[in-house]
């Protein structure tokens, strides 16, 4: 079982010692439903930029702002080398390796089911520009599996910038989520990629479903329990990440997870970054743009996890409200609005709440709440507490080794 502890964000936030690195100083409205289709098309503006599906469901849209040439002006210490470089030195924050398979076997079942080795095929449940998602039953230990599935040669062609394809996006995240393990993040359990095959899987745990607002306004808005619940949950993922050093880039209620017993996961790494040596400074556009934060909008540099904050304050926004609360009647008045427009809440809002929203949507990022912030604001902590710490397996080794060192020089 994980161990949990209460504790302190600030805490929590030196795990990536971890992983080897030393920490060093930075450098220096109109409304519509949560579902709304013409939304969806006027924000998605012809253009994709990652996985348009989230496992559970609905299309997803991702979009690019700025000119790719630009975007694509590298910053020290790309992503993928980062990746790279962990990968190759063990510095992994799971108890048990994720499988990697590279046999396909396609087959069918006693009643004619399609099977991709062990896993029967049950009914597809999304897709996208990059794949399909669909539902799986191993006929090892009977339990439901979501596989996200791919042809590396339509991931080839597709190109979502000058000098990378869509196959470095999947192939990102596999890695990020190889390295990944917690409570509040959707797990992947096994790679299946045959060198003799064209189609690459990843075998996620399944997450039965999402919060999903089907219409427009408060009316079909979550509760304030609920929503802080969810808040909680999300903060906790979303704080590992940043400990291990990795941006998700597209936090939004389509991309988080709930499961039967009402837990939140947060999926879908197909725009995450990873960074090193406290520099979460990025310059390619991050998810999708409703949910991206002013500084993003100016195709300039940006700090990753202070876009995450505000991508967390819009779906707080939106958990209370049921609406954007910076929606455009186009791609670029979405953009206009979000730099632009100051933020409007109800008068009738509990004023902790608005003070914790008006705080996550800053829109100077070096004002704006950090996830610290958030996890010590009265309406978050509310009848339950602080929320308690996830001591991760990599902080757990490291402790051990702390131990044991200190017993040996004892000795």
């Amino acid at each position: 079982m994980e161990d949990y502890r209460s504790f302190s964000f600030a805490k929590m936030m030196g795990c990536c010692s971890c992983f080897g690195f030393i920490k060093k100083p930075r450098r220096h409205r109109a409304k519509r439903g949560i579902n709304n289709f013409l939304s969806r098309q006027l924000l998605s503006d012809g253009e994709t930029d990652g996985d348009e599906f989230s496992y559970s469901g609905d299309v997803t849209s991702n979009a690019t702002s700025g000119d790719d040439s630009e975007l694509q002006t590298t910053l020290p210490n790309r992503s993928e080398d980062i990746l790279n470089f962990r990968a190759q030195n063990g510095m992994v924050c799971r108890r048990f390796p994720v499988k990697e398979t590279h046999k396909l076997v396609r087959s069918e079942d006693e009643n004619g089911c399609k099977m991709i080795n062990e896993y029967v095929r049950e009914y597809k449940i999304g897709s996208g520009s990059y794949g399909k998602v669909a539902l799986y039953r191993s006929s090892v230990d009977g339990k439901h599996y979501a596989l996200k599935a791919f042809h590396k040669s339509h991931l080839l062609k597709l190109r979502v910038a000058p000098s990378e394809t869509a196959m470095t996006d999947v192939l990102r995240e596999v890695l990020i989520m190889k390295m990944i393990e917690h409570p509040n993040i959707v797990n992947l359990i096994e790679v299946i990629d045959d060198p003799e095959s064209d189609d690459l899987y990843m075998v996620l745990e399944y997450v039965e479903g999402k919060w999903v607002c089907e219409g427009s306004g408060r009316p079909c808005a979550l509760g304030e329990e609920t929503a802080r619940k969810y808040l909680r949950d999300i903060v906790s993922g979303l704080a590992y990440l940043h400990a291990h050093n990795i941006v998700h880039g597209d936090i939004k209620p389509d991309n988080l997870l709930i499961t039967r017993h009402g837990t939140v996961k947060i999926g879908d790494f197909s725009v995450s970054q990873a960074f090193e040596d406290g520099n979460d400074e990025l310059r390619r556009s991050p998810g999708t743009p409703v949910f991206t934060a002013p500084e993003c909008c100016l195709g300039l540099t940006y700090h990753g996890k202070a876009s995450d904050t505000w991508a967390v304050g819009v779906t707080l926004y939106c958990m209370i409200l049921g609406e954007y609360p910076f929606l455009g009647d186009t791609l670029q008045d979405t953009y206009d609005r979000i730099v632009n427009n100051p933020l409007e809440l109800p008068d009738d809002i509990d004023p902790q709440l608005k003070n914790l929203i008006e705080g996550l949507l800053c829109k100077d990022p070096r004002l704006r709440m950090t996830l610290d912030d958030v996890a010590e604001h009265v309406w978050f902590i509310g009848n339950d507490g602080p929320i308690a710490e996830y001591s991760c397996w990599c902080k757990r080794n490291s402790l051990e080794r702390e131990d044991s060192d200190g017993s040996n020089m004892l000795a």
